[in-house]
């Protein structure tokens, strides 16, 4: 509830400051008095657009404090979502400093507008005959009949399941889209994969160079080998008998000394490392062959080796297996795709077995209150003059999931004899909408801890018994809430437990709007000038004080 309102330099308002109790309060005054300056302050510091032309003095800040008792409204997730200290007492704060700017706090934190409208709008509710268009739309109506079916609990498992729903279909309709694409690309990276996989990997271009180098100079290299083994195998040779008469020779001596040992020893190991390479020489000429088919084919394995390279922008095999590996991801993903894709159709199918469950219980639920709320409304309304009036509700099955099942709701009204069931829109006068919602709003307090509710002025054009009628159903509201109704009639007035008057004075020759609460032989008079007019009469007086008791 509103425990306390503070405006300071808005509009008219000097300073005001007013403590506000649990219950039914009543604001009156003249019109002109400043009871929208008033509603204006209020909304400012509720989010609404704040305009320097309202600043009275444009040299000092101007300011709007809201003190709200929040404890049985249970918001401390939405602080905590919305990373605000939350506190039992919580105060809201708008600013208008003099360059125009305005700032906004809860509870001394620093927000911006989104987030003071989402706190705002759990905390207090104005209506006017202005909001009325907000139980013209289906998405009120069924939160209405959700709220008296205590459906809840049903509904947070639907919306849960139904996200998932959504998720799933998303996921489904992209991976389809996917397969598309790859489908496109199929082909073209299988033959990606096959050009690839169609060379050996497992050996090395380092290697096959080697290969074809060989085979290309095969006749070269025979005739080299030849010319070779040629010289080393000469016994006649120079240097071999040079070499073995120098191995005799120091072989004599060799046993003098450790020096001539060791140049024998060098002498033998060039002699035997020159039989070993004459050896591989000849084993190496041995194999030596002319092959213009392996040549011819092993030049067709480096070509499509370096074109893949060029195509692929590599200059490695071990790059080119990567590229081969990653082209196998791809064809296998597209293959594996359609596995996928069932898997997830088969869960949506799962889902939607259990969001037509829910719908279906929750569809129950509502249709077992709909009579309820169509009796307690017709009821409400006909104490407020609306004696002939008739709502026709009923649900009718969606083809699709809604957010909160698969109801779509008609809600008729007809307020005359004679005169056909039609949409609120279409059939319901702005008064006769503001007596709906009124009439709404009192059914709900008694099924939930609705926050503070402001209505002004929605009282307008009723007088008599009807304005004793909107007045009792104002006051049984507040038994359970904080009600406070801006009104021009007397019998709702009086009808309140608290009774403030707005007021204009005049000081320094500056008008200031003020905000006093009434004693009860105050409001005897308030409600007696409210009755007769400018003046109030002994008649008037004696009919304020029968009004009040």
């Amino acid at each position: 509830m509103l425990k306390e309102l503070t405006i300071s330099n808005y509009a008219l308002i000097d300073y005001l400051k007013v403590d506000l109790t649990h219950g039914f309060t009543s604001i009156t005054g003249e019109t002109g008095a400043g009871k929208s300056i008033l509603l204006g302050g209020l909304s400012l510091a509720l989010g609404k657009r704040a305009d320097l032309n309202l600043v009275k003095d444009k040299t000092k800040k101007c300011f709007v404090d809201l003190l709200f008792s929040i404890t049985n409204l249970n918001l401390k997730n939405l602080f905590d979502s919305l990373d605000i200290d939350y506190d039992s007492l919580t105060t809201v704060r708008r600013e208008i400093i003099p360059s125009g700017k305005s700032r906004a706090f809860i509870n001394d934190t620093p927000v911006n507008l989104e987030t003071l409208q989402k706190i705002s709008y759990e905390l207090i509710d104005i209506h006017s005959q202005f909001q009325n268009h907000f139980i013209i739309k289906e998405e009120y109506q069924i939160d209405i009949l959700d709220l008296l079916a205590k459906n809840k609990n049903l509904i947070e498992k639907y919306n849960l399941n139904f996200f998932s729903f959504k998720e799933l279909k998303n996921k489904i309709d992209k991976l389809e889209a996917s397969r598309l694409n790859m489908n496109q690309e199929k082909d073209y990276n299988t033959h990606l994969l096959n050009e690839i996989k169609a060379i050996d990997v497992s050996e090395s271009v380092d290697s096959i160079e080697q290969k074809f180098n060989q085979l290309s100079n095969s006749e070269e290299i025979n005739t080299t080998f030849n010319q070779i083994l040629n010289i080393l195998q000469n016994e006649e040779s120079g240097n071999n008998v040079k070499l073995n008469q120098v191995r005799f020779l120091i072989k004599k001596i060799s046993n003098i000394s450790i020096e001539y040992k060791r140049i024998f020893e060098r002498i033998e190991s060039v002699i035997i490392e020159l039989d070993d390479i004459t050896k591989d020489i000849k084993n190496e000429n041995d194999i030596i062959e002319f092959n213009p088919e392996m040549k011819e084919i092993l030049s067709r394995k480096l070509e499509k080796i370096y074109s893949l390279f060029r195509k692929h922008e590599v200059n490695k095999l071990d790059d080119l297996i990567l590229i081969k590996e990653k082209i196998e991801r791809k064809v296998s993903d597209t293959e594996n795709l359609d596995i996928t894709i069932n898997e997830n159709k088969k869960k949506l199918v799962e889902t939607k077995l259990v969001l037509n469950k829910l719908s279906e219980k929750i569809r129950q639920r509502r249709n077992k209150v709909i009579p309820v709320l169509k009796s307690q409304m017709e009821n409400l309304l006909k104490d407020m003059g609306m004696l002939n009036t008739i709502f026709k509700i009923e649900l009718k099955d969606s083809d699709i999931f809604l957010k909160n099942g698969k109801d779509k709701l008609l809600f008729n009204f007809s307020a005359n004899k004679g005169t056909p069931l039609g949409p609120l829109n279409k059939t319901a006068s702005g008064g006769e909408l503001s007596r709906i919602m009124l009439a709404l709003k009192s059914i709900l307090s008694n099924y939930k801890n609705l926050p503070t509710i402001i209505f002004d002025e929605i009282d307008t054009g009723v007088s008599g018994e009807i304005a004793n009628s909107i007045g009792r159903i104002m006051k049984n509201m507040a038994i359970n809430m904080q009600v406070i109704s801006i009104t021009h009639l007397p019998q709702v007035a009086a009808k309140a437990n608290n009774h403030f008057k707005v007021f204009k004075t005049i000081r320094n020759k500056k008008t200031s709007t003020e905000l006093k609460n009434l004693n009860f032989n105050e409001r005897v008079s308030e409600i007696a000038e409210m009755l007769s007019g400018d003046e109030s009469t002994s008649s008037a007086s004696d009919l304020a004080k029968e009004l009040l008791n």
